[in-house]
């Protein structure tokens, strides 16, 4: 039962956070708590992305292995506020059509900009941040070796840049 109880205390706490995989936590008296993703034991590698006012993600370019736990750390380091240039991360699945997904959620403000009707194309998110604020999401990139695109939704990013490649081999 403490178990079940310092699980529901930590996604309390992390209401922003949007998990691709399942994600287990490992207690052990004395000992800190461990995140894994998709309940494999394995740690994920942190990738900071920040982003700014200049409307790029640095890097632009993620490269992991088949099946290698993540967890993408987005960092606002710009100036305007979030209601007028809010950021955001979404990875999307192999084969999907950015512009189309971006068109598509240009007015889905109170879901971040991610529209319900092409949710299924996502494989990670996180919310949107604005200046001085982080957000992240853990994952399990995908088993298959290639391209995915990864994005800002929030409307006009995409089109001036903002956008970025997980490349896995």
């Amino acid at each position: 039962m403490p178990n079940v109880c310092l699980l529901v205390v930590l996604l309390l706490a992390s209401p922003s956070l949007v998990l691709a995989a399942p994600r287990t936590i490992t207690v052990s008296p004395g000992k800190p708590l461990r995140a894994s993703v998709g309940g494999s034991g394995a740690v994920a590698r942190i990738v900071t992305l920040t982003v700014g006012d200049n409307m790029k993600f640095d890097p632009a370019t993620i490269t992991a292995k088949p099946g290698e736990p993540l967890k993408v750390v987005l960092k606002d380091v710009g100036q305007m506020p979030k209601t007028a240039l809010g950021h955001n991360f979404v990875l999307l699945k192999k084969g999907a059509d950015p512009k189309g997904f971006v068109d598509k959620s240009a007015g889905a403000r109170g879901t971040d900009f991610i529209a319900p009707a092409v949710k299924d194309e996502v494989l990670a998110s996180t919310n949107l941040v604005g200046p001085g604020e982080t957000a992240e999401v853990s994952f399990v990139a995908p088993t298959r070796p290639g391209e995915y695109t990864y994005l800002c939704s929030f409307p006009g990013h995409f089109a001036m840049g903002m956008k970025g490649t997980l490349t896995v081999k």
